[in-house]
């Protein structure tokens, strides 16, 4: 199946991307600790760089100011994201914007593995993988022949733990380091040219909350008691929380944009600091 949408104009993945990314997540925690935002200067300095290259990874990474950003990082962002950007997932779905039709802002083709392949934990799959340079820090990529089957990010996490979770995935698949024939669909992920292909391992309950999140555009948010009334199932939210926590291709399938009711974050497998970098990023990008 393919969905067109106009291309997404993040940064390809390259050897700088996760660089910035190591500094806004520096920059994170500082902004955290101050009670107002903090001046270029002064973040800068606390960075140990000068303003104008500090200025200048900003808009290389987002596009927008410092101080706008520090407002996007805001903690009660995703409140005013809940408020003025919310979904309103059943109407999407209705309308055929999950599926083959229009997913967020990529080229993107996908396809689910069936239930009785999902039963075999992988078995007979071959399942290549590499480490590749992203926006927000390294991510570990995985595929088939069919397309990308996991994005794992490591920056929270680290190396060890992000492989280990993902080969638990599918126990009886065959992996095998071979990160060339992931490259193009890699960079198309992060805002290269070309077509970013899916291929969706999971059990079919898992699947159709991966479709509903396939529904919500960029800079956009949902509750995760709308995604469960979105696949028909209203009271089990808990159940969609768990099948969002175990969505194998972070960033592309956005679990990011998922929320709790109130505004708040919520879990995020790879991390809360790259859920927030995520959502900020969308978001900035956006309204720029």
């Amino acid at each position: 199946m393919t969905a067109q949408a106009a291309p997404h104009q993040a940064p390809v993945a390259d050897d700088t991307g996760s660089y910035h990314y190591n500094v806004m997540r520096r920059a994170i925690d500082i902004i955290d600790g101050a009670d107002t935002p903090l001046p270029l200067d002064e973040l800068a300095a606390r960075l140990g760089m000068s303003a104008p290259h500090f200025q200048r990874i900003f808009s290389a990474w987002v596009g927008v100011s410092p101080k706008r950003y520090q407002q996007y990082l805001a903690l009660d962002h995703a409140r005013y994201l809940l408020s003025q950007r919310m979904t309103t997932l059943e109407t999407a779905l209705g309308s055929g914007l999950s599926g083959s039709s229009r997913l967020h802002d990529l080229f993107l083709r996908w396809e689910a593995m069936s239930p009785g392949e999902f039963a075999k934990g992988g078995a007979g799959l071959t399942i290549r993988h590499g480490w590749f340079d992203s926006p927000f820090g390294e991510v570990l990529a995985m595929g088939t022949t069919r397309g990308l089957c996991g994005l794992a990010f490591s920056a929270e996490t680290g190396r060890d733990a992000a492989m280990a979770d993902m080969t638990a995935r599918w126990p009886a698949a065959t992996f095998l380091h071979d990160p060339d024939p992931l490259r193009p669909w890699v960079a198309a992920a992060f805002g290269g040219h070309g077509e970013a292909a899916l291929h969706l391992i999971g059990a079919p309950f898992q699947i159709k909350v991966w479709e509903a999140l396939l529904a919500i555009p960029s800079g956009h948010v949902t509750t995760y008691s709308e995604l469960a009334g979105a696949v028909g199932h209203p009271r089990a939210v808990r159940a969609v929380g768990t099948a969002v926590g175990r969505n194998p291709i972070s960033w592309l399938i956005p679990c990011h944009r998922a929320l709790r009711k109130s505004g708040g974050l919520g879990g995020y497998h790879w991390g809360l600091p790259v859920k927030r970098s995520m959502l900020a990023y969308e978001a900035a990008r956006t309204d720029a």
